[in-house]
């Protein structure tokens, strides 16, 4: 029986990822598991590393996407062109649990490092490859960004106004990758308690995103017509949208059925007439009528401060948020009160980072370590695959290694 005063270790402490990875979409996946307490590996180019670590330096002079997606990791900097660099690599990986590469399709393959090689050799070994497309099919080798993934995958086409499509604010394709290898190197590693084998994982970012446009996908495929862009409105529910408060705030309200209408129009809006109108009793009538509708509810929004406005609402029991800048959320009332934030490690001095949302009762708390210089542990790291001061000089010379 589990009391609540238990402590566990945490759930992934003694799991060795070796990761030959850039950009975000394995960097995210195997930040998730050094988080929960694995060893993760980052092999590295010897010439700058991790391209992500030159997009820009606002994080302390750091990039603020390798801050992010890096932090409890080892970095080691290797040429993997030169075949002692590559036998680093393959020395790591036969120590490891978990190999993760999301290289330019095909690379892996050449230099051996791809999942179905590297599972034949070792059987117990999880080996993930992350790419834009997949292995196979037209778009197999296709140059595979973010926002040109966005765009293969419709999401850019359901986002923005009537007038103009916009991509996500995030790099929704890389996070939804890497949550999809994320989550399956956890079952991985499941089912080889079972069996004891590991295996080959196979994720790609067209068909992560795919997935995550699972609502509008089978509108358009099963309704005949997708959801139209509506800005921060919600296609298919009204009033769900933004709307101006008198000091020059703005307020998202939601009303999801037919019963918080009524309550909205009596209470908030002042009209309880409104709430059996036949053009605005049902969300039908109200999508149907939505200039109509927004107009009504901006109205009284208008008359109130933005505090008066989600107080109200919030009484009346009217879903409600305040739209929020990235400094306003950096100081979260909600965040705040939960203690969500922690301070990390990095080249630049600590840093403020979330903890992870993934909360284990009991346990030893997410492992947010240190962000790593480029090679910071590549002398430890050879040393620990049994070279020899002579060896590690040797490559050091040749440019072998940073």
């Amino acid at each position: 029986m589990i009391r609540p005063m238990d402590r566990f270790p945490p759930p992934l402490e003694g799991i060795t990822v070796v990761a030959v990875e850039q950009a975000v979409s394995a960097p995210f996946a195997t930040r998730q598991l050094a988080d929960l307490g694995a060893r993760v590996v980052k092999v590295e180019r010897i010439d700058g590393g991790d391209f992500a670590r030159g997009y820009d330096t606002a994080a302390g002079g750091l990039a603020s996407h390798f801050v992010w997606c890096n932090r409890g990791k080892e970095s080691v900097a290797l040429d993997l062109k030169d075949p002692r660099g590559l036998d680093v690599v393959r020395r790591l990986v036969a120590e490891a649990d978990v190999f993760v590469q999301n290289l330019a399709q095909g690379a892996a393959a050449r230099l051996g490092l791809d999942a179905a090689t590297l599972c034949a050799g070792h059987p117990r070994l999880i080996a993930v490859d992350i790419s834009g497309y997949g292995a196979g099919g037209p778009y197999a080798h296709k140059r595979a960004y973010d926002m040109l993934v966005q765009c293969e995958a419709g999401l850019v086409s359901v986002t923005g106004t009537p007038e103009q499509p916009v991509k996500a604010g995030i790099p929704a394709a890389d996070v939804a990758a890497a949550m999809y290898a994320f989550s399956g190197v956890l079952a991985a590693l499941v089912r080889r308690g079972t069996t004891g084998r590991g295996g080959p994982v196979e994720v790609s970012m067209l068909e992560a995103l795919a997935e995550w446009m699972g609502h509008p996908l089978h509108h358009a495929m099963h309704g005949g017509a997708a959801p139209a862009r509506t800005g921060l409105a919600h296609a298919v529910i009204a009033p769900y949208d933004a709307y101006p408060t008198a000091d020059g705030g703005r307020v998202l309200l939601s009303v999801q059925n037919d019963r918080e209408w009524r309550r909205l129009a009596e209470q908030v809006l002042e009209k309880p007439e409104l709430g059996t109108d036949p053009a605005f009793a049902t969300n039908a009538a109200r999508v149907a009528n939505r200039e109509r509708t927004d107009a009504l509810v901006a109205k009284a929004l208008g008359a109130l401060g933005a505090d008066e406005a989600l107080t109200l609402l919030e009484d009346e029991g009217i879903a409600c948020a305040r739209l929020r800048d990235l400094h306003e959320v950096a100081e979260h009332p909600q965040l705040a009160a939960r203690e969500r934030w922690r301070e990390v490690g990095t080249p630049a001095g600590p840093l403020r980072a979330l903890l992870p949302p993934i909360t284990l009762p009991g346990g030893a708390g997410p492992r947010m370590g240190d962000v790593p210089a480029l090679g910071q542990h590549t002398d430890a790291l050879l040393r620990a695959v049994g070279m020899t001061d002579d060896e590690i000089a040797a490559l050091r010379r040749d440019g072998v290694v940073a």
